[in-house]
């Protein structure tokens, strides 16, 4: 498992952002299916599926899929050190040149 937590605000216009929580976030299989051979996988492809448990927040089935020569994972997540809440967000893998590992 690879975990980055971040902590969530609104966006407010005319006073501070407040806290709504923290969300953290499993990047562990999208980053597994980066180092997959998807050059020739038709758009659209459904590389994984990662059901809720006890190890990550979701709230619900997460796909990680193959479209327009990208990897992207789109999750609903429960928000935590919060009394509710729920984040909708999506990962995109982006390779940085410059950068190490990738």
């Amino acid at each position: 498992m690879v975990m980055v937590m971040q902590a969530v605000y609104d966006k407010d216009t005319f006073s501070r952002d407040d806290k709504m929580g923290d969300a953290e976030i499993d990047i562990g299989p999208i980053h597994e299916a980066v180092n997959l051979q998807l050059e020739c996988v038709p758009a659209g492809t459904i590389i994984k599926k990662i059901q809720p448990d006890g190890q990550n927040c979701l709230t619900q089935e997460s796909c990680i899929v193959w479209s327009n020569g990208k990897v992207v994972q789109n999750m609903i997540m429960r928000l935590q050190n919060v009394e509710c809440g729920e984040l909708e967000l999506q990962l995109e893998w982006i390779n940085v040149p410059s950068s190490r590992g990738h």
